[in-house]
């Protein structure tokens, strides 16, 4: 019986996006491994070269940083955000209500540079 074809998946996209979500939390490969017990270098290829992890994996990593996997396979999700929305939505949580307020106030001046530059 002949095989069934199968598409390999391109997880470039995903590497990238879980190499984006580390570099803005500020994490090094040596302490994501430490603590998911991969190796560096491992990481490094799924982040870089598009190496598949295991599925267990890709949802440890997936969930640890916000990603909506969704976003990859169907576009933004249904409630229209995407995985940076989500990314600053789980990072917005740990913040205090003055910090919050810092954000607004720092937000709103980047909105009003933009109408004044355009």
């Amino acid at each position: 019986m002949a095989k069934r074809p199968v598409q390999k998946i391109d997880f470039s996209p995903y590497g990238a996006a879980i190499k984006t979500a580390r570099k803005g939390q500020k994490e090094s490969r040596n302490k994501v491994g430490d603590e998911m017990y991969l190796s560096p270098r491992y990481l490094a290829n799924i982040e870089n070269n598009g190496q598949h992890p295991s599925l267990q994996i890709f949802f440890e990593l997936m969930s640890r940083y916000h990603i909506s996997v969704d976003q990859f396979l169907f576009g933004n999700t249904a409630d229209g955000k995407s995985t940076a929305r989500r990314q600053l939505d789980a990072l917005a949580d740990e913040l205090t209500d003055r910090e919050i307020g810092i954000i607004i106030a720092t937000v709103q001046a980047v909105l009003d540079a933009r109408e004044k530059g355009e």
